[in-house]
């Protein structure tokens, strides 16, 4: 009886079937190389391009330019060198909706100011604007890299990446001793470290050639100026960001867990990246969605907020002898989405903000969360129960392991995603992806076994 009526998930590690362990450690390898090579949302999607190409796709020029569009057919179109979705063609219109996996690239970070560079105590630092929700004392006395792209007065586009070699230089916010912190340590958490005191140590010796005040700024100008040929004025244009120095790790002695910067939700993204590319046909469009700024509310003419995905989709029916705007209206409400993003694991350090009959756990595969928001599911896409019980389905029958959770207890806080943007489109949306902890922590921490079903997940969902 129990056996017949009970659902317990279990652990995904001892669900695998023959040869699946390799499998998965030989994917979390692939994995990690992909972490190291786009720590911001620039190269992670020059690396998603990279690989796109590699895989047979063509940019949308390329389509548009061809006055057509085929089954079968492997696009990708790039917004801005901070987004790009990838289309495989399917043997149905457009009209009739696509499969979509949507994630984000972005990541908590720090970015530059757009004045940053200052001397202050015979030492010059960076002033720096954070970016997304980040524990700001978590950010203090650790190594930090530099990555970015400055734009000279020449017009010239300079890529910069100081901190990651293993003969570079790292970057370095002090904290305060404890002998001198009694004030500091009788303020909240939050309090303790600033916005504005995360302001990063470059450089400490002088410029020798030069009398005037403010000369170890003046050296380290002079530095960036010998290797980059940059000037103070080119920061002002610049887009510039502040993220922890090092490579993906495995973590546990059985090295079962990945600890790196950005699993929110670059995990996601690479588990709907090898997804897309297993796809060969398909009858109905099938499509990988990389998005940014969702760690700031979606805006911007790069986030979910956007007309980007909306107007490509355009195109491309255009393409396929279909000009009228309902089209494109039929086309969104037609799809189903897996809004990819990460959710809270089950953290025995901290079990008080979850529900642990209800929350997700290490290890135990894929989750599906029928809806985020705050306390009142205020907004949130609430995913219908018909979706649901179709993902159900899908996932059984592909021996994918999945469970179910909420990001936190009722009145604990909560969380959002892209899932409510694609859906106030008539679309079908559920989020589903990977469990982490230490969530929007510098270094976040996820499970190899999680980050393989979640790409068996998606794999499934664009090939039933």
């Amino acid at each position: 009886m129990t056996e017949n009526l009970v659902k317990k998930f279990p652990n995904a590690w001892t669900q695998l079937k023959d040869g699946e362990k390799e499998e998965v450690f030989k994917f979390s390898e692939e994995y990690k190389i992909f972490m190291d090579n786009g720590k911001t949302e620039r190269e992670s999607t020059d690396e998603i391009i990279k690989q796109a190409k590699e895989h047979g796709f063509i940019s949308f020029e390329e389509v548009l330019s061809k006055g057509k569009v085929n089954s079968g057919d492997k696009i990708f179109a790039e917004n801005k060198g901070k987004g790009v979705a990838l289309f495989v063609m399917g043997e149905d219109s457009l009209e009739k909706g696509m499969k979509i996996v949507g994630a984000h690239l972005d990541a908590p970070r720090l970015d530059l100011k757009a004045q940053p560079l200052y001397e202050d105590g015979g030492l010059a630092l960076f002033k720096t604007h954070y970016y997304g929700g980040i524990k700001k004392y978590q950010w203090v006395a650790t190594p930090l890299a530099l990555h970015g792209v400055i734009f000279t007065k020449k017009g010239e586009k300079v890529n910069i990446v100081i901190g990651e070699d293993e003969n570079d230089p790292v970057l370095y916010i002090t904290d305060l001793l404890p002998h001198l912190a009694k004030d500091q340590m009788e303020k909240k958490m939050g309090e303790g470290i600033t916005g504005e005191g995360l302001n990063v140590l470059i450089g400490s010796i002088p410029y020798d050639g030069d009398k005037k005040d403010e000369t170890v700024k003046l050296n380290v100008l002079r530095l960036l100026n010998e290797k980059y040929g940059i000037e103070e004025e080119d920061f002002a244009v610049a887009e510039i960001e502040i993220v922890p120095a090092g490579k993906a790790r495995d973590v546990g002695i059985d090295r079962s867990m990945i600890a790196a910067h950005g699993h929110d939700d670059r995990v996601c993204s690479f588990a709907a990246l090898k997804a897309v590319f297993e796809v060969e046909s398909t009858k109905q469009t099938v499509v990988g969605l990389f998005v940014d700024k969702e760690e700031v509310g979606s805006m911007g003419n790069t986030g979910m907020e956007s007309m980007f995905f909306e107007n490509v989709v355009a195109e491309l029916l255009n393409l396929q002898g279909i000009t009228s705007y309902l089209g494109l209206r039929r086309s969104m409400a037609n799809s189903k989405v897996l809004s990819g993003d990460v959710t809270a694991g089950f953290d025995p350090n901290f079990p008080d903000v979850l529900d642990k009959h209800n929350a997700s756990f290490i290890g135990k595969g894929v989750t599906l969360t029928k809806y985020t928001g705050s306390r009142g599911k205020s907004g949130s896409n609430d995913a219908n129960a018909e979706f649901l019980a179709e993902m159900r389905y899908i996932f059984n029958a592909n021996d994918v392991s999945w469970q179910v959770g909420e990001l936190g207890k009722v009145d604990q806080g909560g969380g959002g995603t892209i899932a409510y943007i694609l859906a106030n489109k008539g679309a079908e949306v559920v989020d589903c992806g990977t469990p982490m902890l230490s969530m929007h922590a510098p270094i976040e921490l996820i499970s190899k076994v999680d980050l393989y079903m979640t790409y068996k997940a998606y794999k499934a969902f664009y090939q039933a």
